[in-house]
């Protein structure tokens, strides 16, 4: 059996994410890349089966689109623990577009499961997984908060209004991940950071294809009004203050 990982190279939460002067841009200067939590839990979750597994799981192969700023985060994959990656050199111009690279990447390829996180923390899509696997025709489970292997059937949960449901599952197939997959994410060890530095990282070049959006501005977040402080006592000039300014009530 052989899982793919569809990763992401995003922002690390705490960076400080401003346009560019002319706003058709985000500034990428002093920004620290991270893999995106949801991928990166994905992941995390392919490598315990892989472990429980007695050697069923074959290899673990981890992917992106992106030009080569991206590496550094591939290699922290492969410093996880993920056996090889694989970079289309691209970047991702949206979710269409960077669906069918991932797609153009693999055919061909007999990859048994192939995991996404349910949206990257950046733009917040949640498209591509969906995407994905409408190009490589496979039937795609989404908000999946569990994955398991019980010999040659695999098990996912997904969230549901009020609850979950178990659904089996016949490979190939694309499962969306989401909050649950795995617990912590994988810590890479010093073993695995050294092993990184000689596992294959292919490089791909990408398909004639053209988005279906672009960007036309980014525009940073108006700033939060001062907090205004209100005496306990003073009741009707908080409900002034929330029918009137804040008109939330």
């Amino acid at each position: 059996m052989k899982i793919l990982i569809c990763i992401s190279n995003v922002p690390d939460t705490t960076t400080k994410i401003k346009p560019t002067a002319d706003q058709k841009a985000i500034d990428l200067a002093n920004v620290q890349w991270i893999i995106n939590p949801w991928d990166e839990l994905a992941l995390t979750r392919a490598l315990e089966l892989k472990d429980a597994a007695g050697g069923k799981i074959e290899k673990i192969t981890v992917l992106t689109v992106g030009e080569k700023i991206v590496e550094p985060t591939l290699r922290k994959a492969l410093a996880i623990g993920a056996d090889d990656a694989v970079r289309v050199d691209a970047a991702p111009k949206d979710n269409y577009y960077t669906a069918f690279q991932i797609a153009e990447a693999v055919k061909g390829q007999s990859f048994d499961i192939i995991l996404c996180g349910i949206e990257s923390s950046d733009y917040n899509g949640s498209a591509l997984g969906g995407m994905l696997a409408e190009f490589l025709d496979l039937p795609g489970i989404s908000s999946v908060s569990k994955l398991d292997l019980e010999g040659d059937t695999v098990k996912v949960n997904r969230e549901i209004a009020g609850g979950f449901e178990v659904v089996e599952a016949e490979t190939p197939f694309v499962a969306i991940v989401q909050k649950g997959i795995a617990k912590e994410p994988r810590i890479p060890s010093m073993r695995g950071i050294m092993m990184a530095r000689t596992k294959p990282l292919n490089v791909v070049a990408p398909a004639p294809a053209e988005p279906l959006t672009s960007f036309v501005a980014y525009h940073s977040p108006k700033p939060k009004a001062a907090c205004k402080m209100v005496d306990a006592e003073n009741v009707e000039e908080l409900i002034n203050l929330l029918h009137n300014e804040a008109k939330i009530i």
